[in-house]
């Protein structure tokens, strides 16, 4: 229970810290947010990819007047399903008809009350930094009237905007190593994405969902991390790190990417039965993440860019997989069940990989019957034709867009 004075001295608090923050890089995001209205916008994304500067963005230009309430502060720990009796005083004697919510899925039964002021006619904004308490309970309560939004860490011309750097080949490598979470693009302090990976592993997932094993879950993430680009199977990590059932490594792989950390693509079959036996692919959240806590990728710049196209894969599709037959193709895009796009990763084409990176490509456009695709590379231009289909080499500041 939450005394309704200690109430209004958080929010109080709370905003004008908010509103002290360095309203920083505008997130190329604020300007696809909709107009408030009988919908409530959903802003998810990983911890610390930048949601409260969007939020103060917000505040800022358009909702000034907007109560705004963090439930992460440890003076609200004790906030339960009564205290919101405490809030609506707390709001009406604000005269305010915009709700500026942060991380309020950690308060049980969070999404009754929001359907309340949604049915009140107030306007609201929510973010949250688990994938799937936001997902699971807007199904179920909020059906038709909400809308979802991912924040993600700086994408590359965010990046490049925040360093005023132009677009070169070093600049890109720039990116890969220092990644896009704002705050060590700003500093580069190890020390932030140390804590941020422990932070995300224990109290995000472990605290969260009871994981009694934090070592063995550590172990996996920090192997994880070090692998992406590689397929990765159930049963061979339950080996490896002496899981007791595959299943249990399963269920690691579902709170990582509930958490954004990882992200694991699967291996594109018509058979959903044979999509979830397959091998999958891994990736990480961000490259940054990989070589501040991941020693092994010194230098292996080709899995980094291969991780940067699904992170801008990542912004625009849901439904991504990898094909792989006779040869391997490293990503298909699906568009609301219709394939998009076919694209392959090499950071540069020479003599001993083209033929593979062409053929996987190839056979990949065949199957889906398109007529091109493309190769995204570090600064090569070229195209190859091969039985009136195309692929076509970029570089990838051209793929990621100027």
């Amino acid at each position: 229970m939450i005394l309704k004075s200690l109430l209004k001295d958080v929010a109080e608090a709370q905003k004008e810290n908010l509103l002290k923050l360095d309203t920083g890089l505008k997130r190329h995001q604020l300007d696809d947010m909709p107009e408030l209205a009988s919908h409530a916008l959903i802003i998810s994304g990983i911890r610390r990819c930048g949601k409260s500067t969007l939020l103060h963005q917000l505040l800022k230009e358009k909702y000034p007047n907007a109560t705004y309430l963090n439930f992460e502060d440890p003076r609200l720990y004790e906030f339960e399903l009564n205290d919101f009796t405490r809030l609506d005083e707390l709001i009406t004697d604000r005269e305010s008809k915009v709700l500026f919510f942060d991380e309020i899925q950690v308060v049980d039964g969070w999404e009754r009350y929001i359907r309340q002021k949604l049915d009140e006619d107030f306007k609201l904004v929510v973010t949250g930094s688990n994938a799937s308490l936001l997902s699971s309970e807007l199904g179920s309560k909020l059906t038709g009237r909400h809308i979802t939004k991912e924040l993600f860490p700086f994408s590359w011309n965010e990046f490049c905007e925040f360093r005023s750097l132009d677009y070169t080949d070093d600049a890109l490598k720039a990116y890969m190593e220092t990644g896009g979470f704002p705050e060590y693009v700003k500093t580069e302090d190890d020390d932030i994405l140390h804590q941020l990976f422990e932070d995300l592993l224990v109290r995000d997932i472990a605290v969260r969902f009871g994981v009694r094993d934090v070592k063995t879950l550590q172990r996996l993430a920090l192997y994880l991390v070090s692998n992406v680009g590689n397929l990765v199977t159930g049963n061979k990590l339950r080996s490896l790190f002496g899981i007791g059932a595959t299943s249990t490594v399963m269920e690691y792989f579902s709170y990582l990417e509930q958490t954004w950390l990882m992200h694991f693509i699967p291996k594109f079959s018509y058979s959903v039965r044979k999509q979830s036996v397959n091998p999958r692919k891994v990736y990480a959240i961000d490259t940054g993440m990989i070589n501040v806590n991941s020693k092994s990728f010194s230098g292996d710049h080709g899995r980094l860019l291969e991780n940067l196209v699904f992170l801008h894969l990542r912004r625009t599709y849901k439904e991504i997989f990898y094909f792989s037959e006779k040869g391997e193709c490293d990503f298909v895009t699906f568009d609301k069940g219709t394939v998009n796009d076919v694209i392959q990763v090499c950071y540069e084409l020479n003599p001993d990989n083209l033929d593979r990176e062409l053929n996987g490509l190839f056979e990949a456009l065949s199957f889906f019957e398109l007529k091109s695709g493309t190769i995204v590379t570090l600064n090569q231009s070229d195209a190859f034709e091969r039985d009136g289909l195309i692929a076509k080499a970029v570089p990838c500041h051209e793929f990621f867009g100027e």
